[in-house]
């Protein structure tokens, strides 16, 4: 059996009125109710003064109907639990006192993420954590479609991240494949693509998404940063054996150019490899003196 769509609540406009206005309005029929009354009781007419002490009540219960509204925060309206608008004038405001104001901030909001453990692409045990900066623009939507909308924003961001973290490397991708490490942008990207997928259904916009922690996790992270220093060590060995031969490929045609020696194969072979070890070797290297010929 299919599950029933949701119900999509719309946002719109409520009805209210300016707050100033009719606090004035109140103060006014206020001062007469009270006026009416005095004048009842003077006139001994019991009619008059039930009347009047009836209009002073209405008037005292409409009091109840002011709220206030700062910058950036809105009212959702309802009517014996029908939505009837979102207020978002800032002030002061006014509504029949039997509607149900609910206030709701539309500020930006900034959420760090908890350390999650997941696997990467290649099933290496990461830890993973992501900063969000999302705000509410559908009050409807973060009020009556969802349960506890910021609970549900909190639960969507460490799925969303868990998601995200599954599908790269943490790095060594191969085929040039970004990484998580290595391509932070590409990453935060897509995970605020894929977040806003998940938080639409509650009026959430997501503005900003960062990865504020990426590590191997503890159990892997000795080995992996041995793998790490080796390959450093690899790329910079490959560094200087390239430059060594260029080096020495230099100063052997700098030789015969100038014709400063003239060496055979066997005497090039061999300083070939004399330059090669003082050039590539990871300590200083000690001279040897020849006092004779090379020949001999």
């Amino acid at each position: 059996m299919a599950a029933a769509p949701l119900n999509h609540t719309q946002e719109r406009p409520a009805a209210t009125s300016n707050g100033g206005f009719m606090l004035l309005l109140l103060s006014v029929l206020q001062l007469g109710t009270i006026w009416w009354i005095i004048a009842a009781i003077r006139a001994d007419d019991p009619a008059q003064i039930i009347t009047s002490a009836i209009a002073l009540t209405l008037v005292a219960f409409g009091f109840g109907g002011f709220y206030t509204l700062q910058p950036n925060e809105a009212a959702a309206v309802t009517l014996f639990g029908n939505y009837k608008g979102t207020d978002r004038t800032p002030g002061l405001r006014w509504v029949l006192p039997w509607y149900g104001r609910k206030k709701i901030s539309l500020r930006v909001r900034n959420v760090t993420g908890e350390k999650l453990k997941v696997n990467d692409r290649r099933g290496n045990p990461i830890e993973i954590a992501a900063v969000v900066v999302w705000r509410v623009t559908d009050t409807a939507n973060a009020l009556f479609d969802v349960d506890e909308y910021q609970t549900f924003v909190d639960i969507q961001i460490e799925t969303a991240v868990r998601e995200i973290a599954s599908h790269f490397a943490y790095d060594h991708a191969e085929h040039e494949e970004p990484t998580l490490r290595g391509d932070a942008d590409q990453v935060s990207s897509l995970l605020r693509e894929k977040l806003q997928e998940r938080v639409s259904v509650a009026g959430v916009v997501v503005d900003e998404t960062k990865l504020s922690h990426l590590a191997y996790a503890p159990e892997i992270a000795s080995a992996m940063l041995r793998r790490q220093q080796a390959e450093a060590v690899l790329a910079a060995r490959q560094k200087i054996v390239q430059g060594a031969v260029e080096m020495v490929e230099h100063a052997l045609n700098q030789l015969s150019e100038r014709e400063v020696v003239t060496l055979d194969d066997e005497r090039r072979a061999a300083m070939v490899s004399n330059l090669l070890v003082v050039l590539c070797a990871d300590r200083e290297t000690q001279p040897v003196v020849n006092t004779g010929t090379i020949y001999q």
